[in-house]
């Protein structure tokens, strides 16, 4: 009887999670031009009206261009960082491990407000780069944390066979380690890359005038009404922010299969 009411429990605090969402994609298939219920019926008009619009299509692409530069500065220093507190012995490695996983800790409007404050110390007019490094520093610690379990899986004396047989430590990491690391290395370059996709809170404060993000872009249409489109947007953010981390996830299983086999 407990364990049936745990399980009943469970299921309604993820029914009352996911419900809204389920509502989001649903409507977006609404033929109505008001986002509401009852549905006149199914169409993909707001879609197509959604892929017209000049302004979502500028969001999209800045988002896609942001994330994709977030992910790969953001997994070369992880990989990089890990590498060193793993494998080599750095003073005050605690301390920089620290330093690194510290902005999980900090609430992002926190963490958002005392950079945008220390830009203004500093006299510096927001930009694409400083909106790119905020991203950076809120996505790398995901990226060591991810890199760092499966580092410290990997033997040391495969590593250590290689250079015996006359590898050079560079060509160490590009044969044998990297190639082992390919799982988790991919894993927090989607990481990094949906985070940045999906922030708001940090780019609100972060972005330069003019610029536009997907969800600031939302934020600006929310301002007037709740439109169709919004809907349509919602549901291609949900498919993006859900589908590349399980596809992801699924690749990364299987390039571990494979390792391992």
């Amino acid at each position: 009887m407990g364990w049936s009411l745990i399980r009943l429990w469970t299921a309604l605090v993820y029914l009352f999670m996911f419900l809204p969402v389920a509502v989001v994609v649903l409507l977006s298939f609404n033929a109505s031009q008001f986002g509401s219920f009852p549905m006149t019926g199914l169409s993909l008009h707001w879609f197509v009206e959604l892929a017209n619009n000049d302004a979502i299509l500028r969001a999209f692409q800045t988002s896609i261009v942001l994330g994709a530069l977030t992910a790969v500065i953001s997994t070369t220093l992880g990989v990089l960082a890990s590498l060193a507190l793993v494998r080599y012995r750095v003073p005050g490695a605690n301390l920089i491990s620290t330093v690194l996983i510290a902005p999980i800790l900090v609430p992002e409007v926190v963490l958002a407000v005392a950079l945008l404050l220390f830009l203004n110390f500093l006299s510096m007019p927001k930009s694409f780069p400083l909106l790119l490094m905020g991203h950076v520093i809120f996505t790398l610690p995901f990226v060591v944390l991810v890199v760092q379990a499966r580092l410290v899986g990997i033997r040391r004396d495969m590593e250590e066979a290689a250079m015996s047989l006359g590898a050079s430590p560079i060509q160490t990491f590009f044969q044998i380690t990297l190639p082992l690391l390919a799982p988790a290395v991919f894993a927090g370059m989607l990481f990094a890359f949906t985070i940045s996709f999906d922030d708001i809170t940090g780019t609100l404060f972060w972005k330069p005038g003019g610029v536009e993000t997907v969800p600031t872009q939302i934020f600006a249409m929310l301002r007037n009404s709740i439109s169709p489109e919004i809907n349509a947007l919602g549901t291609v953010m949900i498919v993006l922010t859900v589908g590349l981390p399980l596809a992801g996830l699924a690749i990364a299983r299987r390039l571990a299969a494979r390792r391992g086999g």
